[in-house]
């Protein structure tokens, strides 16, 4: 059942979607953003208005050209804390396509430099799930401090989850995408996020564009597992224990 407090975030984060829309300066950037990017504008807004609130750093995995950095980016300068924006994308090309690039990684930096947010992004470029990737990233943030994770990559996300899932803090905002999708990705996306909500390590707040699942952050996993136990009188009791996964 769905708690009454989950039910007042979602609809809050409704009518910050339009308030937003009435910000006529903010929302023609966001619509200049939406060039560079697969994603929705109206997710590309809540990534703006999640960078904007959250208390600690981003952490992107797939930012492809740029569209979702950029929201970010813009989220982060206007909220006048500054934070650390770290992106991860493989690179590469993309051919026949409406977004088709000869060089990602190029078109991505050269996006970031035109708005002015190049140097406020650390790139990474390299998969998520590699050895240096995974220690760039370890070097760049702490535990516990990353406010906002964005994934729009492969079809699991579960792996990068639990990779980076200690850096989150309670409450992270978590964006994924491919939740709904006509490619392949949305079957098995769909299937993990599901498992992760189920377990209570995510809190479901809704679906915008396309596809792209929002929520949070919750990070306590409870497992429960039964210990045996044979006394004199050869009776048998149950000792419960649980695990909790921060």
């Amino acid at each position: 059942m769905t708690a009454p407090s989950q039910i007042d975030d979602c609809l809050e984060l409704m009518q910050k979607l339009i308030e937003y829309r009435y910000q006529k300066a903010l929302h023609h950037q966001l619509m200049k953003a939406a060039d560079h990017s697969m994603l929705g504008i109206d997710v590309l807004v809540l990534i703006y208005h999640f960078a904007r609130i959250a208390d600690g750093d981003i952490l992107e995995i797939g930012s492809f050209v740029g569209g979702s950095t950029i929201a970010a980016g813009l989220g982060v300068r206007d909220s006048g804390r500054p934070r650390k924006i770290i992106s991860i994308e493989v690179g590469g090309r993309l051919d026949d396509h409406r977004m088709a690039t000869k060089d990602i990684c190029k078109d991505l930096k050269r996006n970031l430099s035109r708005v002015g947010l190049l140097e406020a992004v650390a790139l990474i470029n390299g998969s998520s799930f590699d050895e240096r990737t995974i220690a760039s990233v370890r070097e760049l943030t702490s535990p516990g401090q990353t406010g906002l994770f964005i994934f729009d990559a492969d079809a699991n996300v579960r792996r990068d989850i639990d990779c980076y899932s200690d850096r989150f803090a309670k409450g992270c905002w978590i964006v994924i995408d491919d939740y709904f999708s006509a490619t392949e990705k949305g079957g098995p996306t769909r299937i993990q996020v599901d498992e992760l909500v189920t377990a209570g390590r995510l809190e479901p707040l809704g679906f915008y564009g396309w596809g792209t699942w929002i929520g949070r952050w919750l990070g306590a996993a409870m497992i429960f597992f039964g210990v045996q136990t044979t006394g004199a009188e050869s009776f048998m009791s149950w000792a419960w224990a649980a695990i909790v996964d921060i």
